[in-house]
């Protein structure tokens, strides 16, 4: 681990405050930035750990303390400034330019310039970050067309490109797989060693520990903790995080249905243009269904399609007795199916409403008569959701933009239940939500099957469908490949099939 100097403090802050109407975001934060430091920021979803990485990066402005560049106070403060003084975020809501390249928004704003145009050497400086960096993405690909996991990489390489000397990563690996996890990881610790300093915001501990050289703990708002990284483990910072320490981390799973049961979603031979090329699967009343598969092996593909908001090109879907094909989302949520999507910002929630709107938006026609919205029942309904699935800050008039990732994610499962769904899809469910929050899903997931409503579990990590669910299909290359019984499965044996390999000791079939 690096050892910075004692006079390498980029940033210092002192007794800062900051509030978002009568909540308290941050209380009495102080604490230094330095070179050539992996400095991690950790804690529940809600207790401050983004606001914080703004407050550094310029994007909100303290309302009490002092916030020092360099050893001297500014007076002002924004991201255009920040800029100035080699400090870059990478922002856990993405904002990048849908139409534009790849290269294009990299490099966006600094573009060399002749006579007030741009050069066209765009590639040319793309091949060089690109070089350093390995994330194998096509410079003139647009980047509507790409995953979330690839436009998180675009905005890791903006940031790169502006020469930054602090970087202030919120979630960064929250959409990335366990390899490019990695990449990312190694890529931290290269610019450290170049006297970079980083702030790496994330829930992921086991990433914390590897790279970090010191952690601050956030828990309501106030920073309980401040420590090198070689002081603490993933169990003591919990306790730290938590106030108290956790439980198991997956509740009991509930009792399987009766296998005679007829299916509530049938899917058979389902072919769509996205990539699906042969998926069946099936789901009974109070059952939790995974689908096991590697990032692009087609399980959200799929699950758009039954859901209705992409075609289906050949196959049988019915729902609830019901022949499902051409159907559209609207259907879908009116006969009781629901979907959460994994990219709650384009698919799922409207940031600039409040949280007793977004929950409410999937079943305003339950609660209206005439066309007029019964708010005094909007709002019990949404309250109830947003108390169960402890939404944090706890006031649903507020914009649920204003929360942090792991609260606009409770936000959206409360919308989908609002709806009274008889299934429901859950695509990703727990992607930037922290431990604690985690285990509330978990339990949440549990008790929605106990009440006999069926779930289709997708998840990058395995070890929650393997968990939670009675029963899991294998998916690869837009096929459903096997189906197993996950406690009767050792996730090894699901990593082997997944990528076709033949362990040790194990003849080819």
């Amino acid at each position: 681990m690096a050892v910075p100097a004692t006079d390498s403090v980029i940033v210092e802050l002192q007794n800062v405050e900051k509030r978002f109407g009568g909540t308290l975001a941050l209380n009495d934060v102080s604490l230094q930035i330095r070179r050539g430091e992996v400095h991690a920021f950790v804690g529940e979803n809600g207790a401050g750990k983004s606001t914080l990485g703004k407050v550094i990066a310029g994007i909100y402005s303290a309302d009490r303390g002092t916030v020092a560049i360099d050893g001297s106070p500014v007076d002002r403060w924004n991201p255009g400034l920040a800029q100035q003084r080699g400090i870059s975020m990478i922002a856990q809501e993405l904002a990048l330019v849908p139409d534009l390249t790849v290269a294009q928004n990299v490099f966006l704003g600094v573009e060399d310039h002749v006579l007030g145009f741009a050069r066209n050497n765009l590639l040319e400086r793309f091949a060089e970050l690109e070089a350093e960096v390995g994330f194998g993405l096509d410079p003139k690909a647009k980047v509507s067309e790409l995953r979330i996991a690839d436009q998180q990489k675009v905005e890791i390489l903006r940031s790169l490109a502006r020469n930054a000397r602090l970087v202030v990563m919120d979630e960064p690996t929250s959409s990335l797989t366990a390899t490019e996890m990695k990449q990312l990881e190694q890529l931290m610790l290269q610019l450290r060693d170049r006297g970079c300093g980083i702030i790496y915001v994330s829930h992921f501990l086991d990433s914390v520990m590897r790279v970090a050289d010191h952690v601050t703990v956030m828990r309501d708002g106030q920073m309980v903790k401040s420590v090198p990284a070689q002081q603490v483990t993933k169990e003591t910072l919990v306790t730290a995080m938590l106030g108290r320490e956790l439980e198991q981390a997956y509740p009991e799973r509930p009792t399987a249905p009766d296998p005679n049961t007829p299916p509530l979603l049938e899917v058979r031979e389902l072919r769509t243009d996205t990539g699906v090329e042969d998926m069946s699967f099936d789901v009974r009343p109070g059952e939790i269904v995974g689908l096991l598969g590697l990032v692009g092996s087609g399980r959200t593909e799929c699950l758009r399609a039954v859901f209705g908001v992409d075609p289906m090109v050949d196959g049988e879907v019915r729902f609830d007795g019901r022949e499902w094909r051409g159907k559209k989302p609207r259907h879908s949520i009116e006969a009781g199916l629901g979907f959460v999507s994994e990219d709650r910002h384009k698919d799922g929630l409207v940031l600039q409403r409040s949280v007793r709107e977004n929950i409410a938006m999937a079943s305003l026609a339950s609660r209206a008569s005439a066309g007029i919205i019964r708010t005094r029942e909007e709002k019990r309904d949404a309250l109830g959701f947003a108390t169960a699935l402890e939404v944090r800050p706890p006031d649903i008039e507020l914009p649920v933009g204003w929360f942090s990732g792991g609260n606009q994610q409770k936000a959206l499962l409360g919308k989908a239940l609002a709806a009274k769904p008889k299934l429901l899809i859950l695509d990703e469910p727990t992607r930037g939500v922290d431990v604690g929050a985690k285990r509330t899903i978990y339990e949440l997931i549990v008790r929605i099957a106990e009440e006999g409503i069926g779930v289709l579990l997708i998840s990058s990590e395995h070890e929650e469908i393997m968990e939670l669910a009675h029963r899991a299909y294998l998916v690869s290359e837009g096929r459903t490949i096997g189906e197993i019984v996950p406690s009767e499965t050792s996730v090894e044996d699901v990593l082997f099939s997944l990528f076709n390999v033949v362990p040790k000791g194990a003849s080819a079939a």
